[in-house]
């Protein structure tokens, strides 16, 4: 199909040799590895149908002469930091050649974090932000643990990106771990596995993806960057958009399960481009009440309005594709501005009830103002700094309190009319 093998065609040029995807290639984990060490400790998710896969990896693993010296289980959603510190002195306890992850974000985010601070010490709230892992290993002049991801979930790209996000379960608050030096050293991607991914999960991810995609459109106009961020956005969005409500509708359909992992791989080579902004920022404060990707489901339209007069190329991309799939009548290529983004939004809000998801956080059990307070006073919490400096539109601490909240406001009562844009 020639949308997998534009999809393919980026990926590679992404990673490489770095990266192994596609159906059946998990047999391969073994000799990947062996290039790696001898050693190996291994954190697992524990989904339906997990066992048969760690068995494969085991015994893969054992044919190419690398031994596990300990099968640990992985993290909860939203990598709570109790669990990396739990994965952390595991790590310390067996000391392995190099580490392996298998399963979602969560847990290879956890993991990404655990090799951290088993390699460098302090404490996680040491690395929140941008570089200080690479900063760190500069100072102390100490390398970390090699780190193989397998991913199990077509969502986050957990796998491929320099992201780890790991969440204060005390005071429902996600913050981010941003640095090169997490990259896992090789990533592996069976896209069979995810054939059995029950289909809210599957939506959540797809979502997560396609928020990735449109967030670096949005942080990356105007700038060298985005016409590579565009290229991998038509064809990840598109296939998305396409696929998503296959996947639903055909459960089985293997196809539509492919294109999603390719989508959302290529929402992983977007951030790695640009970078996201308001949607995920605004996310990090939802976790008690929403999934991730459901999140930024609800979040992206009601952003996407705040930015339009800065992001007019991304939003005429982003609304003919999904005009292409029927999601819109608009002629996006003869509007701008405010009405750009209100069309594009309304697009957004058509395919979010197409799968069944809500487009207002009001709809939402759970939601209060304390979540828009909490998101508020994140926002300018300079650990989450690089959301603010990805936005199109910059917003100073004092701005916060005026704009975004009134951001928030629209997306608790889905009154897009309450947006304030700013004038130039």
């Amino acid at each position: 199909m020639k949308e997998f093998s534009k999809a393919e065609d980026l990926l590679k040029q992404f990673k490489a040799d770095k990266y192994l995807f596609g159906r059946d290639v998990l047999k391969k984990a073994g000799p990947a590895a062996s290039k790696i060490g001898r050693h190996a400790l291994l954190f697992r998710g524990t989904f339906a149908g997990s066992d048969d896969y760690v068995d494969l990896i085991q015994n893969t693993l054992g044919q190419s002469g690398v031994t596990l010296d300990g099968i640990f289980k992985g993290a909860r959603p939203n990598a709570p930091r109790e669990d990396l510190l739990r994965m952390a002195d595991s790590i310390d306890s067996v000391k392995p050649d190099f580490v392996i992850s298998f399963g979602g974000g969560s847990t290879i985010d956890a993991v990404k974090a655990a090799i951290v601070l088993q390699s460098l010490g302090g404490s996680v709230d040491d690395y929140f932000g941008a570089g200080l892992v690479s900063a760190a290993k500069k100072v102390k002049n100490r390398k970390l643990l090699p780190h193989i991801a397998i991913q199990t979930l077509a969502s986050s790209a957990a796998h491929l990106t320099k992201y780890s996000n790991i969440t204060n379960i005390s005071t429902s608050q996600k913050k981010l771990i941003i640095d090169d030096a997490i990259v896992p050293d090789q990533s592996i991607f069976d896209y069979s596995v995810t054939y059995g991914t029950p289909l809210e999960i599957v939506s959540d991810g797809a979502f997560d993806g396609l928020s990735h995609m449109i967030e670096a459109l949005y942080s990356t106009e105007g700038k060298p960057e985005f016409r590579k961020v565009a290229e991998i956005a038509r064809t990840g969005i598109g296939l998305i958009v396409k696929y998503l409500p296959e996947a639903i509708n055909t459960p089985d359909d293997g196809i539509s399960r492919d294109a999603l992992c390719y989508g959302t791989d290529l929402g992983g080579y977007a951030i790695m481009t640009g970078g996201t902004n308001g949607a995920h920022l605004t996310s990090f404060s939802l976790v008690d009440i929403l999934s991730h990707g459901r999140a930024c489901a609800i979040m992206t339209p009601y952003y996407s309005v705040f930015f339009a007069s800065a992001i007019t190329d991304s939003l005429r991309l982003i609304g003919n594709i999904f005009k292409k799939y029927g999601y819109s009548r608009t002629e996006f290529n003869s509007i701008s501005g405010r009405q750009l983004g209100l069309s594009v939004a309304a697009a957004m809000f058509g395919f979010a009830k197409k799968i069944g998801f809500p487009t207002t956080l009001n709809d939402v059990r759970g939601f209060s103002i304390t979540h828009i307070d909490r998101a508020l006073k994140a926002a300018m919490d300079p650990d989450l700094s690089s959301k603010l400096q990805n936005m199109p539109v910059p917003l100073s601490s004092t701005m916060i309190g005026t704009y975004m909240k009134k951001v928030l406001e629209a997306a608790a009562f889905g009154d897009l009319g309450i947006i304030e844009n700013v004038e130039n």
